[in-house]
């Protein structure tokens, strides 16, 4: 078996607005020794949905048992269970406090068996490298083939979701339920990395940017580069501004697999 460490990292910055609205964390499960969640939401009108989003994925993640060997379908209901829950709640209180709060999600799990699985919801994104090329990045894609399949909606009209409050694909949408994207990854090894970023990162870079930047630095230099290249491209114009990395990297020695090096 291959063995390698996590290099772990999350970044912030407020950008050209008058508040963060963007959460992002990387969580161990109190149940599940081994795993490794790390979550991104955006807050649409407000951080109280991204909030939620938070808390929510710290109390599902507590309470997973894994059991031996998890299947990747009972790591996907996992996530989905985290949008499931976080929607719902918002809606309610959208219902008590008369607001109604909207966020994005993305998602992803790390097992000790070498396995990765992800999900998202909405605008923000999660991309997968390996050895400095970008292999996969969620899109909306599935989700425009969902409006077209289920919603009978033209193409065109599919495309243009995000001019529309009633086919906007978010968590508190009182409207529509969100359209959950799964996807996974098996045979983890050292040169593999994660990047969850929300669009006032992704949205200023190509994904060969995003995937060289991460390889050839640690997760704080990465992220401190990004962010005031964002700064600079944004040209005062810029959103909210985050990202979780991780990477995988050879293990010094053995025992070491798995291990999470947080960077603040």
């Amino acid at each position: 078996m291959t063995t390698y460490k996590i290099e772990a990292g999350t970044a912030q910055h407020i950008g050209n607005r008058p508040q963060q609205n963007d959460r992002v964390a990387l969580l161990t499960g109190a149940r599940a020794p081994g795993y490794v969640l790390a979550v991104l939401s955006d807050g649409i009108a407000g951080a109280s949905g991204a909030d939620q989003v938070l808390h929510t994925a710290r109390q599902v993640f507590d309470e997973f048992k894994p059991g031996d060997h998890p299947s990747l379908e009972r790591i996907g209901e996992l996530l989905r269970e985290i949008v499931n829950e976080t929607h719902l709640i918002i809606k309610m209180n959208a219902v008590a406090t008369q607001v109604e709060a909207h966020a994005s999600f993305v998602g992803l799990v790390l097992t000790p068996h070498g396995e990765a699985v992800w999900a998202h919801v909405g605008d923000s994104r999660l991309y997968r490298f390996q050895d400095g090329k970008c292999l996969s990045r969620s899109n909306d894609a599935a989700y425009v083939e969902h409006l077209v399949a289920t919603d009978k909606l033209p193409e065109e009209a599919a495309k243009n979701h995000r001019k529309s409050k009633l086919l906007l694909n978010v968590l508190g949408n009182s409207r529509k339920e969100p359209f959950v994207t799964i996807g996974s990854h098996v045979g983890l090894a050292p040169g593999d990395g994660f990047l969850l970023a929300s669009d006032g990162l992704w949205h200023f870079f190509t994904d060969a940017e995003l995937a060289a930047v991460t390889s050839k630095t640690t997760p704080r230099q990465a992220s401190e580069m990004l962010i005031n290249k964002a700064g600079e491209r944004s040209q005062g114009k810029g959103g909210n501004c985050s990202m979780a990395i991780v990477k995988l990297v050879k293990a010094a020695q053995e025992g070491m697999a798995g291990k999470v090096g947080r960077v603040v």
